[in-house]
């Protein structure tokens, strides 16, 4: 069992250990621990996320560094005719090898699972755009 003094979390699948790689994510995130955890802070997501981005860039991750168009990952989900993206989802942090995503969420946002909602919003579309190009090349 844990307590607010310990970082706690959950790798998937779980029937699987952690790599090397994600050993060094939860690693940035515990040597944060005392100044992001939310027991003794009150951070918006981006303020958790400017305390990681040094963390997280010396292990290769791309950061998110601002709001305008520019300065966000986009994460495709789809891609269309000739290579150009079709779907994508904005990350707060990237792999080197884009395999994986990571999405801070803070206050209202973890109430209400605003990470959730996005994904499986985007995954959800991406879903229909794919049965509606099926059906029409099928008629």
């Amino acid at each position: 069992m844990t307590t607010d003094t310990e970082l706690k979390y959950q790798f998937f699948p779980r029937s699987m250990g952690m790599s090397g790689s994600m050993i060094q994510v939860v690693e940035c995130f515990a040597i944060n621990y005392n100044e992001i955890t939310s027991y003794n802070n009150t951070l918006s997501s981006n303020g958790v996320l400017e305390i990681l981005r040094p963390d997280l860039e010396k292990i290769g991750y791309a950061v998110e560094a601002g709001k305008k168009d520019a300065e966000k990952i986009k994460v495709p989900v789809l891609f269309g005719y000739n290579n150009y993206i079709d779907k994508f989802f904005n990350a707060d942090a990237l792999s080197n090898d884009g395999k994986t995503v990571i999405e801070i969420e803070a206050g209202r946002a973890v109430d209400n699972n605003q990470f959730f909602k996005r994904y499986f919003s985007s995954l959800y579309d991406a879903r229909c755009r794919i049965f509606n190009y099926c059906r029409k090349t099928m008629l």
